[in-house]
């Protein structure tokens, strides 16, 4: 795939730059006017209307792919709101700590993202796919599940983080901990993940077609999503450790995400890694799909 040139790539970061720019303004135009009587509400609110803010810079350029960075740029900015509308006697502990893994989350996938990305001129294929199979019907569709439902989803999770901010009562306790050390475990898996799938695709002497199975990806097929789901377990568990009788809601979240990824988005990357490497069934039958195992020996 080519690249623009870094003239035009600069452009095009400056437009993403400036979409989320434009559409953080329009969310916090919502916190100021629209009041539906509980700050979790609101800030759903107001991330929605960001959501609509992204999605007509992607119908305008004709790249759905504006949306991409959403996923990880809304939890932290949500995490400061939540701050504003906390308990007095909330845990100063387990906020600080929800809000900078959330933050160094966010931050690392997010660069992730940014330093893969070639521009507006290319667009995940499950975008491409999508308006092959949706032909007119595309831009709506478009809206409800490449941009709208994302936006549900990272916003389910991130009730756990409201919880863990807002709610008072409960001392920093065990459950903290475990949270801190799944959630700070779960960025630590991701980013060796994405690292290793980033050294192995630039390595000089990889034989075209080869499949990753080295390090973390010796243990799973899909490391760096077993790295991201977990991150939604553990704030989800300082969520618990806050308020434990508000499980339903917190649980959710992660719980979606989970089987998202065990159910579409990990079908969908094999079915195209299938397409491409037949060889890659192999990889299937010998290693664990998501979550880290020891390999089979058939």
């Amino acid at each position: 795939m080519s690249s623009e040139s870094p003239q035009s790539l600069s452009r095009a970061r400056g437009l993403i730059v400036l979409a989320y720019l434009v559409a953080t303004a329009a969310a916090l135009a919502s916190l100021r006017f629209v009041h539906l009587g509980s700050p979790l509400v609101d800030s759903l609110v107001a991330d929605c209307v960001a959501t609509a803010v992204v999605f007509g810079f992607s119908a305008f350029y004709s790249n759905s792919s504006f949306y991409d960075a959403y996923w990880s740029v809304a939890p932290p900015l949500l995490a400061l709101y939540f701050v504003t509308v906390a308990a007095p006697d909330a845990n100063e502990l387990r906020a600080m700590l929800a809000i900078v893994l959330t933050f160094v989350w966010g931050i690392r996938l997010t660069y992730n993202w940014a330093r893969g990305w070639t521009g507006l001129e290319h667009e995940d294929f499950r975008y491409v796919d999508l308006r092959a199979k949706t032909g007119g019907a595309y831009w709506l569709v478009s809206f409800l599940g490449i941009h709208l439902f994302p936006t549900f989803q990272t916003f389910a999770g991130s009730v756990g983080l409201y919880v863990a901010i807002t709610a008072g009562g409960r001392a920093f306790g065990a459950l903290d901990i475990a949270a801190s050390i799944v959630t700070a475990g779960a960025i630590l898996i991701e980013t060796l993940a994405d690292e290793q799938l980033r050294d192995f695709v630039k390595r000089p002497d990889r034989i075209p077609g080869s499949v990753m199975d080295e390090g973390l990806w010796a243990y799973s097929r899909h490391p760096n999503y077993f790295g991201e789901m977990s991150f939604w377990w553990g704030l989800a568990l300082f969520g618990l450790a806050a308020d434990p009788s508000q499980w339903k809601i917190i649980l959710i979240g992660p719980a979606a995400i989970t089987v998202m990824f065990f159910f579409v988005s990990v079908p969908m990357m094999e079915t195209r890694q299938l397409a491409a490497k037949p060889h890659y069934a192999e990889q299937i039958k010998r290693t664990s799909m998501i979550i880290p195992w020891f390999r089979s020996r058939a």
